[in-house]
């Protein structure tokens, strides 16, 4: 697809250049005959079958309203998967009590699986009951075995099924994971109402800002949920559609790690900051930026005890940057990216971003879920033991996410340009060689950067840009068709080298919902998206 340059941000990084790399990995990429597209959905497994639960049928989310989110887009089936036998069923979910029906049906659900039982929190949907969408306030609990042999043998599976009603459950777009005996839902929304947009009064949007921990007891018949205080920090826990994986801390004690996530306090941007968990608290890594994978993506931790060292890796996704032609590219769209990029905590606690050179093939990974293989050498939180896994070993499956046909499809979105991906991927790890991994960790001092605010905006736009060297620049304001409705050029007598302010009054006739501002130097070029208010 050809792209406009005026939209994308050049940054220069130095490359550490080859490094030897801890392991490798293959894809390997398998069909099931009639399983369909899928994506952010919940799964749960047992004796190497997949039971999976909820998600949508369609590609990206459309932006008008009445199209977004749509009945027709609900998984309203239970679905089996044998990923070594190629074979699927399915079983409606019309037998359950509405209430779980409704709650099953929707997207981006929290899910946890601990022995035999699978736990699902909230999610977003359509509800026929209240004739509106709405995050449900539930927490489900699914008896895997008996529902995949159940679902096989055409047999009836409502007794398998249970729900609790509970407010602190209603949210979408968050992460569901454990500590010892503790779980921690993290981050995500409670979103009521239908999406739009352009934030008109069609739904009420409130994230949790939290970290919210509870501990569940079951019998097998009953739930018994008991709230612990929750830790709410407006700054670094406003985030949503994020990647939060189990750890290995280098004092060998369990954590997850908080990986970006959207979208910051104060622009549409994603975070780039890493926040770390554990029982004692949380604590923010400041001097981390990952720059890859930013909405949830299949993703596996891989833990090696010789070298005391935590691996992370993530698969394509949605992203700020990428990279082409070995050049780190800053797109504020936040695309659809094929980006394969690993993070790497060493013994001393560092953390360091690297891009595989594989990378996925196509615009695949957002909503995608990586499903190891049951008897995988792993600790007690999921994370693989990378010293006791062979060369050359099946670890796992990513399933479904959205397939994009170009990188930024949101605003021309009609329905045919994403669809849910029914493509199934073998992962393999393999011995580790001299793979073009690059480290990003160290960047160009010299450059040109940019703020506009306020965003949104009523027409008076302010513009604080820093400017690392020499050069006249251009600005230009462009609305979405790419006309360019206001340009002026500012000679390098007048620019200082640092901060520079400037200031553009928009006739009202001129303003269009959104603009993108952009600055040209004779290095680069620094776009950013500005919401106009009428």
């Amino acid at each position: 697809m050809k792209r406009s340059s005026l939209l994308f941000t050049f940054v220069f990084f130095f490359f550490s250049g080859f490094t030897q790399t801890p392991f490798d990995i293959q894809l390997e990429a398998v069909s099931i005959p009639e399983l369909g597209g899928l994506q952010s959905y919940a799964w749960g497994q047992h004796d190497g079958y997949w039971l999976i639960l909820g998600g949508r049928l369609d590609g990206l989310h459309r932006r008008q309203p009445w199209a977004s989110f749509d009945e027709a887009g609900l998984n309203n089936q239970i679905i089996v998967v044998d990923p070594v036998g190629l074979q699927k069923w399915t079983a409606p979910l019309s037998s359950l009590p509405t209430a779980l029906r409704e709650q099953l049906s929707a997207t981006n659900m929290e899910f946890y699986q601990e022995g035999d039982y699978l736990y699902l929190i909230g999610g977003y949907g359509f509800s026929t009951t209240a004739q509106d969408h709405l995050t449900h306030p539930y927490l489900a609990a699914i008896k895997v075995s008996a529902v995949i042999d159940a679902v096989i043998n055409e047999t009836a599976f409502s007794s398998f099924f249970r729900q609790v009603a509970d407010t602190n459950f209603a949210v979408t777009g968050g992460y569901l994971e454990k500590i010892e005996d503790i779980f921690y839902l993290v981050g995500g929304q409670r979103f009521d109402g239908a999406y739009n947009p352009m934030n008109h009064p069609t739904f009420t949007q409130e994230y949790t800002n939290s970290i919210r921990r509870f501990t569940l007891e079951d019998d097998g018949v009953n739930l018994t949920i008991t709230h612990l205080p929750s830790w709410t920090d407006a700054n670094n826990l406003h985030r949503r559609d994020l990647n939060v994986s189990p750890q290995i801390m280098p004092d060998g004690q369990e954590g997850l790690t908080i990986f970006s996530g959207v979208f910051q306090q104060t622009a549409d941007l994603p975070y780039l900051n890493s926040v770390d968990i554990r029982p004692s608290g949380y604590e923010v890594n400041p001097d981390f930026i990952q720059y890859f994978n930013h909405y949830h993506c299949a993703n596996i931790s891989i833990y090696s005890a010789d070298q005391n060292e935590m691996h992370n890796l993530f698969f394509g996704g949605m992203a700020q940057y990428y990279v082409q032609d070995g050049v780190l590219m800053q797109d504020d769209n936040v695309p659809f990216v094929n980006t394969i990029a690993r993070v790497t905590r060493s013994e001393n606690g560092n953390l360091t971003e690297y891009k595989l050179d594989q990378e996925m093939p196509g615009y695949l990974g957002s909503g995608s879920e990586f499903i190891p293989v049951q008897g995988i050498p792993a600790y007690a939180n999921s994370v693989l033991q990378l010293d006791e896994i062979p060369e050359n070993t099946l670890i796992g499956y990513i399933y479904g996410g959205i397939n994009s046909t170009a990188a930024n499809i949101f605003w021309i979105n009609d329905g045919t340009q994403s669809v849910a991906s029914s493509q199934i991927f073998k992962v393999y790890l393999t011995a580790p060689g001299t793979s073009g991994t690059k480290d990003l960790s160290e960047r160009r001092t010299g450059k040109m950067d940019m703020q506009v605010f306020p965003n949104p905006n009523s027409g008076i736009i302010n513009i604080s840009m820093h400017l690392g060297y020499r050069s006249a620049v251009t600005l230009k304001l462009i609305d979405q068709t790419g006309r360019v409705i206001y340009e002026a050029e500012y000679p390098e007598a007048n620019l200082q080298l640092g901060n520079n302010r400037l200031e553009v009054a928009l006739d009202e006739k001129e303003k269009p919902s959104v603009i993108f501002v952009t600055l040209e130097s004779n290095l680069e070029i620094v776009t950013r998206k500005l919401i106009l208010e009428r």
